[in-house]
């Protein structure tokens, strides 16, 4: 079963342009070079869904005429991950039932608190989004079914956190990830597409850089890579140029294809 995979947003957590910053990459005219916070957009089997809702996400939904969203998968609790939550709301008026929710345990207590009135049982606003929250399993490559879809965990090291990354068929998405640790190396095999982290030129102490993900990639061996979560030191054709062919900057809005299952 064809997928289609959007790039929602492929910046890190300040986007880029950064705020006050006059850089090259901050001014240049490539609108490859602008950067809102990480996010992606799946589309398969005439079903919609969405990987993390940074706080430009409902710019980036007008963008990609995002009319209907049928699940949401979280990665982590940071604030460029779930900070466009509120903006599920007048989508998830539009299904029948509740818009499902997966995230691991901690990931879920944590949108559980900033979005408290969402969630509360009493004096709950009739307006809050209406959602499920399910907690996903915790172990290595658990997987869940979406729409004839199967997610799998794969967990990666975000500094000193463990976070969840997501195999889906012939794909995986690892944002926000400074390693990679053993037991998720078997779940990445026999990739088409592998999204990773690739925030800087210059290690990091919880994101990967650009020569650690190059070599991620090259000992995985995907058939293609993307790098997201970027920052401004990267700049797109020029940073593109190093690379080898197979592997590729993301950009806002770039669109791939791939089998899901």
């Amino acid at each position: 079963m064809e997928a289609t995979l959007t790039f929602l947003g492929t910046g890190t957590s300040m986007g880029v342009p950064t705020l006050g910053c006059d850089c090259a990459v901050c001014t240049s005219s490539d609108p490859r070079n602008r950067r809102t916070r990480p996010s992606i957009l799946l589309e398969y089997n005439s079903h919609t869904v969405l990987v993390d809702t940074g706080p430009d996400f409902h710019a980036q939904a007008l963008r990609e005429g995002l009319r209907h969203v049928d699940a949401v998968l979280y990665t982590h609790g940071h604030a460029d991950h779930v900070m466009g939550f509120d903006d599920l709301r007048p989508l998830s008026f539009r299904l029948k039932g509740n818009l499902p929710i997966y995230a691991d345990d901690e990931t879920a207590r944590n949108i559980e608190r900033i979005f408290e009135y969402t969630f509360r049982e009493k004096d709950r606003y009739p307006t809050s989004a209406q959602v499920e929250l399910h907690r996903i399993d915790l172990t290595p490559g658990s997987g869940f079914d979406l729409f004839h879809a199967c997610f799998r965990r794969v967990p990666v090291t975000h500094g000193r956190q463990e976070i969840t990354g997501y195999r889906f068929g012939s794909a995986a998405y690892l944002t926000d990830m400074s390693d990679i640790p053993p037991e998720s190396m078997p779940l990445l095999q026999n990739l088409d597409v592998l999204i990773l982290d690739a925030l800087r030129h210059d290690p990091h102490p919880s994101h990967s850089h650009l020569e650690k993900s190059v070599a991620l990639v090259e000992q995985l061996k995907p058939r293609r890579a993307y790098f997201t979560h970027m920052g401004h030191d990267l700049d797109h054709e020029a940073t593109d140029a190093l690379l080898p062919p197979h592997i590729r900057l993301a950009y806002d809005g770039l669109k791939i294809n791939f089998e899901i299952a």
